[in-house]
């Protein structure tokens, strides 16, 4: 049986664990740095790598895992190839359907049931799965088995310029505030060259809100859209109305790869709604800021994303791919670089390794990652329509903040054509 969005509800209770786990004993660190079971690879091979997962400020953390792979293993060479989020599913498609895919490549847990049942994915064998969370491992398997292997866990918050709000005499955000609480700040927030929000208008931004609103992406069966709702329109409206209010238009640069973070690195951003995985990439930005939970309307809800690496059913070195996959997301460098930098949460089971993360610097407020995962919004998932389910809400919210359609109209329209593709 192909594994569904049922896989990330497990996901979301070894989340939710993992608070408790910050302040419990547990059993001595795995310390597995790749799995006994992987046959030895003795001639000198080269396998290639594709992802997303460390553009925008984590090159060099990835590099260092990297390194140290190589270092252990000599006989094996990565030549690693890095693309922005945006870019990097319309690149694997396009390999795919080339046949020039990498050896190993990222993908998402959205995205993992089309890609096993296409027969892209590798099965891995003699994998020591229980030196990942359960819940994880699982949302990767088929039938038993495993097809890619986790690398990360992380969730959405709310990052704030304290020196922007003390300037404007804003309180800082709780994790009590509602939606009402951070438009009144965004707009006292917002003067002159300085923005007082970003968040991104997207189909991953649509469905959380959605649910911090009281609604709900599917029907019950999943068998019919059920966001062309009061709920629907109101999440709808509180991304699209900030757009050229207290957030910048998409001709003035939203939108774009990392304009969001140039902003917020200068000085000229006070809210931003992005992943803990920016934490690393924040080393040279403004001095003083910190996280919160984020807001809400009918309820808090945050989106928790899990990455993982799959190996090609076609690469012709998949030994040494699996090994780099193996070593990539339960070596103890991977675990030690990732808790360090603060880029987004090793899957690793060992929560001992995990409990010193709230003490590992800026943000102070680390607690907050944990506090948001206390009401999470997980991504709706259709099997291989996936992608275009995805862009055509993107497309109808961006048609919406431009004001070439209303919010109404853009959701009606996204209803008539992801039914299509669900039916």
């Amino acid at each position: 049986m192909r594994k569904s969005a049922i896989g990330g509800i497990g996901l979301a209770a070894a989340l939710a664990m993992t608070l408790a786990a910050c302040s419990s004993s547990s059993p001595e660190p795995t310390g597995s740095s790749s799995n006994s079971n992987t046959p030895v690879v003795s001639e000198p091979v080269t396998i290639t790598y594709s992802n997303f997962i460390s553009n925008g400020g984590n090159e060099g953390n990835l590099k260092t895992i990297v390194d140290a792979f190589e270092l252990a293993n000599p006989t094996i060479t990565v030549d690693v190839k890095t693309l922005p989020y945006g870019d990097y599913f319309t690149a694997l498609q396009t390999d795919l359907a080339g046949g020039t895919q990498a050896d190993v490549f990222d993908i998402e847990f959205a995205n993992y049931s089309g890609y096993q049942a296409d027969g892209v994915l590798a099965p891995l064998e003699g994998v020591d799965t229980s030196v990942y969370r359960e819940s994880l491992v699982d949302a990767y398997s088929t039938d038993g088995k495993s097809y890619a292997l986790p690398t990360s866990f992380s969730t959405v918050v709310v990052y704030y310029n304290k020196d922007l709000f003390d300037a404007a005499g804003v309180a800082y955000p709780t994790n009590a505030w509602t939606w009402a609480d951070e438009k009144a700040a965004a707009e006292k927030l917002t003067k002159g060259d300085v923005f007082g929000d970003y968040q991104p208008i997207s189909y991953y931004e649509f469905y959380k809100t959605l649910v911090q609103a009281g609604g709900s992406f599917l029907n019950a069966d999943g068998t019919a859209v059920a966001f062309n709702s009061p709920e629907g329109i109101a999440a709808a409206r509180w991304l699209v109305d900030k757009s050229g209010s207290v957030m910048p238009t998409a001709e003035q640069g939203a939108g774009t790869p990392d304009y969001d973070t140039g902003l917020f690195k200068s000085g000229k951003l006070a809210m931003w709604h992005t992943g803990i995985w920016m934490f690393g990439a924040l080393a040279d930005g403004p001095a003083n800021w910190d996280i919160a939970v984020e807001s809400g309307s009918a309820q808090q809800a945050s989106a928790v994303f899990s990455n993982a690496v799959g190996v090609s059913a076609t690469s012709e070195h998949k030994d040494a791919a699996q090994k780099f996959a193996e070593f990539l997301t339960a070596s103890e460098i991977m675990v030690d670089v990732r808790l360090n930098s603060g880029w987004e949460l090793p899957p690793i089971s060992d929560d001992a390794q995990l409990a010193v993360y709230l003490d590992k610097g800026a943000p102070a407020n680390r607690q907050a990652v944990f506090d948001s995962l206390k009401g999470i919004a997980l991504p709706p998932v259709i099997g291989a329509n996936q992608a275009q389910m995805q862009d055509l809400v993107g497309e109808v919210l961006t048609e919406a903040a431009a004001g070439r359609m209303t919010v109404e109209e853009a959701l009606a329209k996204a209803e008539t054509e992801i039914n299509k593709l669900l039916g």
